[in-house]
């Protein structure tokens, strides 16, 4: 069954790009030494990679929150409450121990339903609150001038660059969880080739 057009796996494509730069960059930037010590790029190139890459991000996620409103795509990530906590623990235990049982997906991919409670659930999390935060607090860093100067006597540069430190280390997470996953189709090949083609491949 066709569910992922054209726009959405351009999207899905530069984003991972994208991401992957900004952890390299973001990582160098933080144990880099300003003068001698370079952990993969050198700080002023990973600052400058680093910026780059955030603002194509933030361009690339303008296009995927108007994509989502404006095609199907976006019912995807609607979540009803009712039923979800037990909906989350049910596919918690597939993962946890039924998939490795052989035991059948409580949720198999449908043209309605083209994620798992689990899925949609984190993926909510991750693209409409941990992205955006990322995305303000590195406009915030960005720009420091629009920043709250100070809060309870700390300045909000601190507050700022945790922000957007531990939301992007939530993401490097989450991306990591999400290769693994990727992994899990019929062959570990297929949820990946579903990407390339659009085409997602019946499990059962």
């Amino acid at each position: 069954m066709y569910l992922y057009p054209k726009w959405l796996r351009a999207w899905h494509v530069l984003n991972a790009v994208l991401f992957i730069i900004l952890i390299v960059t973001g990582l160098s930037m933080q144990y880099t030494d300003k003068q001698n010590y370079a952990i993969v790029v050198k700080f002023a190139a990973a600052v400058k990679w680093h910026n780059a890459a955030a603002v194509l991000l933030t361009i690339n996620y303008i296009i995927y929150v108007v994509g989502n409103t404006f095609t199907r795509n976006g019912r995807y990530y609607k979540i009803e409450r009712k039923g979800l906590v037990s909906e989350l623990v049910t596919q918690m235990k597939y993962y946890a121990w039924g998939m490795f049982r052989g035991e059948k997906h409580p949720f198999p991919v449908t043209e309605e339903r083209k994620f798992n409670p689990l899925q949609k659930f984190s993926y909510v999390l991750a693209m409409y609150v941990a992205l955006p935060l990322v995305i303000i607090s590195g406009l915030g860093l960005l720009f420091p001038e629009i920043t709250v100067d100070r809060f309870f006597g700390v300045s909000g540069l601190i507050y700022t660059d945790i922000l957007h430190i531990t939301m992007g280390f939530f993401l490097s997470v989450f991306m990591v969880i999400h290769i693994y996953t990727c992994t899990l189709g019929a062959k570990p090949t297929s949820l990946f080739w579903g990407m390339i083609s659009g085409y997602h491949r019946d499990e059962h």
